[in-house]
């Protein structure tokens, strides 16, 4: 079996994943950083929308981006679309790192 199969074996997983770091990790590491002081978003997407819309904009972005990487993960027919979670994943658990380093580094 070569990683592609097992990718997509795991696609459940993978999505899962996605949803735990990229969808909850990171949607309360950024809202739990925003309340201590000295952390602010660093992202500059999400600073236009806070700025514009307020912070519970943020959710809706979030829903955005899981509905396009559905989207292409659904038009995508091969072993390769593994990858649209799995990109969720990887950004997820990245920027959820990051968060927590720099809530624990301001408090």
């Amino acid at each position: 079996m070569n990683m592609s199969e097992v990718f997509e074996e795991n696609g459940t997983l993978l999505w899962l994943s996605a949803v735990l770091l990229y969808g909850v990790g990171d949607t309360a590491t950024t809202f739990w950083g925003l309340s201590v002081e000295g952390v602010g978003e660093a992202g500059p997407v999400a600073v236009f929308f806070f700025e514009t819309y307020g912070i519970y904009s943020f959710l809706g972005v979030k829903l955005a981006v899981f509905g396009l990487f559905y989207a292409v993960w659904l038009a995508v027919r091969t072993p390769a679309r593994a990858a649209v979670p799995l990109a969720l994943v990887v950004v997820g658990g990245i920027v959820t790192s990051w968060n927590l380093y720099t809530i624990t580094s301001a408090m």
